[in-house]
């Protein structure tokens, strides 16, 4: 079974019900690292050999976070610039070449409803097209891109609605194909 990572990037993940319960679900899938990015390096002070090696290490990665103001969070950023940087630009042939091929996937919480997330809605565009940038920063590093899991009105949800995404997170995640996986959201 392919060793799975995902890359939690939370402002506040200790206090966070949604992706707490994505990562709690997630804990119990074979094979499966997750790793709480913010909490790692709260001064933004990224250990660029650690990431590194932790992304070489994995057989699919995936970034999970709460979309903000149109955005992933600041340390999402933060670590795509060290890491991604050194990956790709600095030591290409022995780092970023090593990554590519593999599977990238996004898991995001939204508080707002799906129609906020419409061209009549108090959002404009799909989140699908926010999310627009981590769709190129896979293609520009040769990361096979699928369709995101998105759990929208994630702040209101009742804890057993947040277990049902949950769920429905780790069954997404057990799908092993390297294809375009069907959008899923709660």
């Amino acid at each position: 079974m392919p060793k799975t990572l995902i890359l939690i990037f939370h402002p506040d993940f200790t206090h966070s019900r949604a992706n707490r319960a994505l990562a709690d679900a997630a804990s119990q899938l074979a094979n499966t690292e997750i790793f709480d990015v913010q909490s790692a390096y709260p001064d933004n002070r990224i250990d660029v050999d650690a990431e590194v090696q932790r992304l070489l290490g994995a057989d699919r990665i995936v970034f999970q976070f709460p979309i903000q103001w149109y955005a992933a969070p600041p340390i999402l950023q933060a670590w795509q610039n060290a890491v991604l940087t050194r990956m790709y630009y600095l030591n290409y042939e022995s780092e970023g070449r090593l990554l590519e091929g593999k599977p990238l996937q996004v898991a995001v919480t939204a508080g707002n409803t799906p129609s906020a997330y419409t061209a009549r809605g108090t959002n404009l565009l799909p989140l699908r097209e926010i999310l627009t940038p981590l769709r190129v920063t896979a293609h520009r590093c040769g990361l096979l891109w699928t369709e995101p899991f998105i759990v929208y009105e994630a702040m209101k949800a009742p804890d057993a609605t947040l277990r049902q995404a949950g769920q429905a997170y780790a069954q997404w995640l057990s799908h092993e194909s390297t294809q375009l996986l069907q959008y899923a959201t709660i």
